[in-house]
Order: structure tokens, then sequence, then C-alpha cells
């Protein structure tokens, strides 16, 4: 079993570690590593990756308090700018893959036919919303925590974004046909918070589109603490589709359809397990020192490893153990 495999024989994994588990509430858990800030180096301090005894839920401890967390995301977290041809190849590289959750959520919307708006929450620079207005969606909205986020993501896409966090949008209820929420719960104290607000936005009929790393996939078992789906300190939870779905039907929701590949985050991800120096945005967050020519070959050589890691992630994937976990989900009637 994936668990059994992570857990080591040193005294570390025997270590009792208090507090209840967001999933069951159980009380008892063991540690399967410690590990530190590995692709963005904004810490040298030491977390431990746990696991509840009682439901396997697994989680990082000791969780930041809420000022510290901020210090773990680097400036500019949330943007990609830039204008350089280092920079029009990384952005042009991320519209390409950002293909596969626009057909996932065109899809969703279709199928749905909802009315309402399209809101993204930790919508970032806007990309997805620019990409979405593109193709002819114009009732769209954006939410990011980073003010300097929505800020960039208004100006890139012309479409409203709020600062603010999910559970306070200013949002009447049942106003969405859609609420993506890509690669943000993992980052929450109370993700559980967020899904009940979605919950009140959507219309009748409306999804939600919900993207988690996912926990029980080849790659975490293969590089356990060197997996970037785990991203200390930033990534607070670490979801199994089945913590997933719980959680979701807890919150009033019933899961329509599952997706275990993506094409941004799998072979990216991947990548950047095995080589976290070359990945674009953890050198920008860093501020390596490199010329436009050294970040242009840099970039191809992290472009050329995710291509060789793209057969790997797609047989994962076809498994039902792909690196990140897509679902669509609706209300409860």
């Amino acid at each position: 079993m994936l668990r059994e495999s992570l857990a080591t024989s040193d005294s570390a994994a025997s270590i009792e570690v208090q507090g209840r588990c967001p999933a069951c509430g159980g009380t008892e858990t063991r540690v399967l590593f410690s590990a530190t800030d590995r692709l963005y180096a904004t810490t040298d301090r030491i977390f431990q990756i746990v696991e509840c005894r009682q439901c396997g839920f697994i989680r990082l401890h000791p969780q930041p308090e809420p000022w510290q967390l901020r210090d773990y995301y680097p400036p500019e977290y949330w943007l990609m700018p830039g204008i350089t041809v280092a920079e029009r190849l990384e952005r042009w590289f991320r519209r390409l893959v950002l293909r596969d959750h626009l057909h996932f959520v065109e899809r969703a919307l279709n199928e749905s036919e909802a009315p309402g708006m399209v809101l993204d929450v930790g919508c970032g620079d806007g990309l997805f919303l620019e990409m979405l207005a593109e193709r002819g969606r114009i009732n769209l909205a954006g939410l990011d925590f980073s003010l300097d986020a929505a800020i960039a993501a208004w100006t890139r896409a012309g479409v409203p974004v709020i600062c603010g966090t999910l559970s306070r949008a200013p949002f009447a209820p049942g106003s969405c046909a859609a609420v993506t929420v890509f690669q943000v719960l993992e980052h929450l104290y109370q993700p559980a918070s967020y899904l009940e607000a979605a919950r009140e936005l959507l219309a009748p009929e409306g999804r939600l589109i919900v993207q988690v790393p996912n926990v029980a996939c080849w790659q975490f078992l293969l590089l356990g603490e060197h997996w970037n789906g785990i991203d200390v300190p930033r990534h607070l939870l670490d979801f199994r589709l089945a913590d997933l779905e719980a959680l979701l039907e807890k919150c009033g929701f019933e899961v329509l359809r599952r997706k275990h590949f993506s094409l941004r985050d799998n072979p990216a991800g991947m990548a950047s397990s095995l080589a976290p120096r070359l990945d674009p945005m953890a050198r920008r967050l860093r501020h390596a020192s490199e010329t436009t020519g050294m970040r242009l070959w840099k970039d191809v050589v992290f472009l050329a490893l995710a291509v060789a890691c793209l057969p790997f992630t797609l047989l994962e994937a076809a498994c039902r153990a792909g690196s990140t976990v897509m679902v669509e989900a609706r209300r409860k009637s």
C-alpha cells in the first residue's frame, strides 16, 4: 500500500502528533517523512507530513500560523509578468496546456445549461478567464486573495476580479453557472467553508469544478518528499480522490465526473519534482541570475523533461493514479 511504502523505519515514523484530523476528527497520526520548501526556498524550517491513523488523511504538521504562511508565498507568486522571448514562450506554453482545463469546464457548462456567470476562484493573473472570454463567454468573474493578482487579472482578462475569499464573496446566491477552484483547496485551513460558499452561489443546475493534487498517485509513491504535489509548506492538506469526494458530499455535492490527468499539471509537475532548479516559476521567484539566453535554454530543457515525463503521467492517469484529480460536481437535490 502507498502509506505503508512511505512509512520509514526510523524513530520519526512512530512519533505521535496531536491535533484532530480535519477529515475524521481522529487524534492519532504517524509521521511519513520530514520536508522543507524545496521549490522556492522561502524557509529552511522543517515540517512533517503526517497521516491520520484512523482514516489515512495526510496533512502538513505543524500548520503555519496565517501570519507565517504569508511569508511562504513569494512576491509575484500569482503573476507571470514580462515580455522577453523566454516569458512569451512560457505564456504560450501555459495557454497550450490550459486548453485541457478549458475543455473540461466548457463540457460541464454545455451539459448543465445553467444560467449565470462563471466564477474562477484563485484566478491568479487571469489567463484562464482570458481564454474563456476569447471563446465567447461574457458573464465571467474572478476572485483571488492577492490584490496584485486581482489587479493583473482584471487588466489582462478585462473581467471583474474581486480580491477576497470565497466565503465572503460579494455575489448573490444562485448567481453562478459554474465555480472553478483549481489547485486552491490544499492551501486552505478550512476548505469546507469554500465548498459551502460555492454551493450557495451556484444555480440549481450549476457546476462546481475542483482540482487538487492527488496524494494517491504513483509519483508520491516513488518520490515521497521530493514530489512537488505536497509543496511544503504551502499545501496544508493532501487529498486523495476519496478524501475530496467525502468532503464534497459533506458539503452538499454529488460528483458527476472525474479526470485523473491534467496536461498543465501532471507532466510539468513531475519534471519539477525531478529537477526543481529548472522549474521556470521557481527560477523566477528565486530571482535566479540568468541572461535571456540562459533562461530560454533552461525553459527548453524543462519543456523537454516534461515531454519525457508525459508517457509515465498518462499511464498513471489511465490507472486512476494521476498526480492531480479534477472533478465536476453539482448540488445534491
